[in-house]
């Protein structure tokens, strides 16, 4: 269902962008350029301009690029119409201007008058052609969930009178929201007998994350006593570890006091939203484009370091020249990071131990490696496989993330983004020799989370090549 409405916006936008593109080029050659009387065989002439269809073939394209960076395509069964609108203009203005600058503003024109009626049309007929049928589409999405014919599998949190109130507000509000409930989930055990009658208990909050794949859920609703609101950071570490889920909690008198309760619609319940989204959808999109044209780079410039550390580490010690091992990435599903091998050959022979200084299974070469961070080059083609990203947090491996969340469940949050070759821990503190030294590295880390954006990233990127060429890595 996904896949057919997204591709429904994709075939629209495409064609408004052709029909858009097409008008402004009849507008120029009819309207603003002619010095003499329309003849006929002027759209002959116009027909078989080359620019008209050079640009029938690549302008749209560029259409489609800019509204997949804007997040247009993300998320197209839960389309507001109001904010649709306000997207869609927005998009219009950056790529009309775009075009503008890129592609008319060295058009021979009468006046400069002229070119403010090409841009002003090209803006008013692109944005009608694309809004139109994405309101139409959207509003036929919106119909089919408010007739529930269309839903979206939602996890109940909470099985005592709380959320067995919040199922019978969500069935009865004015306008359906689309919340299929695939089932409820104990705190404490204890189970409103009303709320079993209409759904299913599926467990208890220990076997989230199984549950939430089994049954595809979407949306998360958290309806808990209050005696029972300790456990919401608990459950919320779980969850942020389960995908890009929608967390709705249930609220109470002192959030709405503080407006800290977000009303999706006028006609519908009024929940806590947990966003886990932590930038704007361009600047995901900004990311992920940087990280795959940084990749491509650094391993063409630096395939001649690849070649002369690989016989390096061939030379000076017996063994593989690459080593991988398993780390946990995003959402907690686990990857294989490769590095150039910095350590003897069963170096762990006696179980996972963590580096320090001085370690004896480090060998010669292997120490420059580290200080240069030659040996984390490899990780390029861990970026460019979408496993890890330039910038994120440090990726560990299971036996040691047990240990830490016992102690510090908040690690669980790192999980929320891909880990990363460098990151604000590893440029604040550096590599960690013990469990305490990843704790404290932490912080940082979640800091990182906080203020995560592309300036951020490249901040870290500065930093991290500094500690490279002064040679300060451990």
């Amino acid at each position: 269902m996904k896949r057919r409405q997204t591709l429904k916006y994709i075939l629209c936008d495409l064609f408004a962008a052709m029909l858009s593109w097409a008008a402004l080029f009849f507008f120029r050659k009819l309207v603003l350029e002619p010095t003499v009387a329309f003849d006929p065989s002027d759209l002959q002439a116009i027909l078989h301009d080359p620019n008209l269809w050079l640009g029938l073939a690549v302008v749209p394209l560029g259409w489609l690029t800019l509204y997949t960076l804007q997040g247009s395509y993300r998320n197209v069964l839960r389309k507001a119409r109001v904010k649709e609108l306000l997207d869609t203009l927005i998009g219009s203005l950056m790529g009309v201007v775009v075009i503008f600058f890129l592609l008319l503003v060295d058009d021979h024109v009468s006046t400069y008058a002229g070119h403010y009626r090409a841009f002003l049309f090209l803006l008013a007929t692109h944005f009608l052609l694309t809004y139109i049928p994405r309101l139409l589409i959207t509003s036929q999405t919106a119909h089919r969930v408010h007739t529930r014919r269309l839903g979206f599998p939602t996890l109940m949190i909470g099985s005592k009178k709380k959320a067995f109130q919040t199922y019978l507000d969500l069935e009865n509000q004015e306008t359906y929201s689309g919340n299929q409930f695939v089932g409820f989930v104990t705190v404490n055990g204890q189970i409103e007998p009303q709320l079993q009658s209409v759904m299913p208990h599926l467990g208890s909050i220990d076997d989230l994350r199984p549950l939430i794949d089994s049954h595809n859920v979407e949306e998360v609703i958290i309806a808990v006593e209050d005696y029972e609101q300790d456990k919401i950071a608990e459950i919320l570490r779980s969850l942020n570890t389960c995908g890009d889920l929608i967390i709705k909690i249930t609220p109470d008198a002192r959030d709405l006091i503080i407006g800290s309760v977000r009303q999706e619609s006028i006609f519908h319940s009024p929940f806590i939203v947990i966003n886990n989204r932590l930038m704007a959808e361009w600047q995901y999109s900004v990311k992920r484009i940087a990280d795959i044209a940084i990749s491509l780079l650094a391993m063409v410039l630096l395939s001649p370091v690849y070649l002369a550390t690989a016989l390096a580490v061939k030379l000076t010690s017996p063994g593989p020249v690459f080593y991988a091992q398993e780390r946990i990435g995003y959402h907690g599903r686990p990857f294989r990071m490769h590095k150039f091998r910095s350590m003897y050959v069963d170096a762990e022979q006696s179980g996972p131990a963590l580096s320090k200084d001085n370690d004896p299974r480090i060998t010669p070469f292997g120490r420059f490696m580290r200080k240069v961070r030659l040996d984390e080059i490899p990780q390029f083609w861990n970026v460019l496989r979408g496993t890890m990203s330039i910038v994120g947090p440090r990726p560990e491996r299971q036996f040691y993330i047990d240990q830490i969340v016992r102690r510090a469940p908040e690690y669980l949050l790192l999980q929320r983004v891909k880990p990363g070759i460098t990151s604000w821990g590893q440029v604040k503190y550096g590599y960690a020799s013990t469990v305490d030294e990843m704790i404290e590295r932490l912080r940082y880390d979640l800091l990182y989370l906080d203020n995560m954006s592309i300036t951020t990233d490249l901040k870290i990127m500065v930093y991290t090549i500094k500690i490279i060429v002064q040679g300060r890595g451990k």
